[in-house]
């Protein structure tokens, strides 16, 4: 399975793909779209949607996951980094692409073991997964990266969770 992760930004959007093959899990790409802050909302936004794009068109990932929205108090910051979640959910339901979301603590959960993980330890956590030399830069590609990463743990657990469902209501039959 190959996994898009998402942080959006309007300034910086990070994007990393991680492959799962028999629980093994490998970096295939990671970066950042980056736009001028200088640009109308409208162009930024443009180059976002263009650029996610391209990377689900060079990859073709089978399913993407985005880190979902946490509350600011700054209330500017939210909304930029609002519209470039709508514009990165647009491109991957254009591309047709299963979309899951999670909120920062479950990333940190997922990659840390511990919903309370600073920037840090999630990274040194992402680095030793994928067992890297270094974690992926800049924060914004690692952060992606992890917000793979716990989409394929998440979806593992769902699946052992369903066969042993499915192993119940066979054996109470």
């Amino acid at each position: 399975m190959l996994v898009l992760g998402i942080d959006p930004g309007t300034a910086i959007t990070g994007y990393g793909l991680v492959r799962e093959d028999d629980q093994e899990l490998a970096l295939v790409d990671c970066g950042v779209i980056t736009t001028a802050a200088g640009q109308p909302l409208s162009v930024r936004l443009q180059v976002i949607y263009r650029a996610l794009g391209e990377v689900i068109q060079v990859h073709q990932p089978d399913a993407a996951a985005v880190e979902e929205l946490f509350f600011s108090r700054n209330v500017r910051t939210a909304l930029s980094v609002g519209h470039a979640r709508g514009v990165a959910l647009l491109a991957l339901a254009d591309a047709g692409l299963e979309v899951h979301e999670y909120k920062p603590v479950q990333v940190k959960q997922a990659v840390a073991g511990y919903g309370g993980a600073d920037k840090q330890q999630v990274q040194e956590m992402v680095r030793m997964l994928l067992q890297l030399e270094h974690a992926p830069q800049p924060d914004d590609a690692a952060d992606a990266v992890a917000v793979a990463i716990c989409h394929i743990h998440s979806a593992r657990m769902a699946s052992m969770i369903a066969s042993m469902a499915d192993k119940e209501r066979k054996g109470s039959q």
